[in-house]
């Protein structure tokens, strides 16, 4: 079986359907949402329905730190925009979709695979798996072969090698074999608000029965999310990050 991965989506509705459409053409038959399905986007709405009508056909998702934002720990963040976004996606929200985010677990285990949005060893702390040390922590915290995450909003592919942990660069579309001998720890990039310089969207598949994992970028209409954001008048700064995916 293939299961299409998608990480941070931040309310980005034009780069989520690119996604979901290029993950079904990839063969993929089951999904998971690694967090943060809002945030930063203009579409808060249309990306919780779509995510929470995917999570009642049998995908599974979890709670990003975005998500867990529009309650109590919104007043916790220091950074203004962050915070105002926040209050305007609360407000957009209905109960029953502000409810569905709330019910979203910080973790699931299943089979040999761990799906956490920020680190396996403190799951609710949001800490950054950015360099191998930080992957080599996440990895300890679980005993799981392999533990897929978002939040670093780069596509990064981290490796047990002995006592050490290794950082692989893969290379979008292109089939990574996962060796049983080792663990592994993946990030499969932001859907909706890149940052490492590519404004495409990104997202990953991994298949169960031939053990591979394939990083995917996909291009998509990022100046019409940006139009989105700025008419809603949030930040232009976000705006500004969809268009250099930075």
């Amino acid at each position: 079986m293939r299961i299409g991965l998608l990480a941070d989506l931040h309310a980005n509705r034009q780069a989520t359907e690119a996604c979901l459409a290029a993950l079904a053409r990839a063969g993929c038959q089951r999904w998971v949402f690694l967090g943060d399905l809002v945030g930063y986007g203009a579409d808060p709405e249309w990306t919780v329905d779509c995510v929470r009508a995917h999570v009642e056909r049998g995908a599974l998702a979890v709670r990003g730190n975005h998500d867990a934002a529009l309650g109590d720990e919104a007043a916790n963040t220091v950074n203004a925009d962050i915070r105002a976004t926040a209050r305007w996606t609360r407000e957009r929200l209905d109960g029953p979709q502000r409810a569905f985010l709330e019910s979203m677990p910080l973790m699931i285990e299943d089979a040999d695979r761990l799906y956490v949005h920020a680190s396996a060893w403190e799951p609710d702390q949001w800490a950054y798996v950015s360099n191998p040390l930080a992957a080599k922590r996440s990895l300890a915290a679980t005993t799981r072969w392999l533990t897929l995450c978002g939040h670093v909003h780069a596509p990064a592919l981290y490796y047990e090698q002995g006592h050490s942990v290794s950082h692989f660069e893969p290379r979008p579309g292109v089939p990574i074999p996962l060796s049983s001998q080792r663990r592994w720890l993946a990030i499969p990039g932001s859907c909706g608000q890149p940052r490492d310089g590519n404004p495409a969207a990104a997202c990953a598949w991994f298949d169960t029965d031939a053990r591979q994992l394939c990083f995917l970028r996909v291009p998509y209409d990022h100046a019409r999310s940006a139009a989105a954001i700025r008419a809603a008048g949030l930040p232009a700064a976000f705006a500004d990050r969809l268009e250099r995916g930075t």
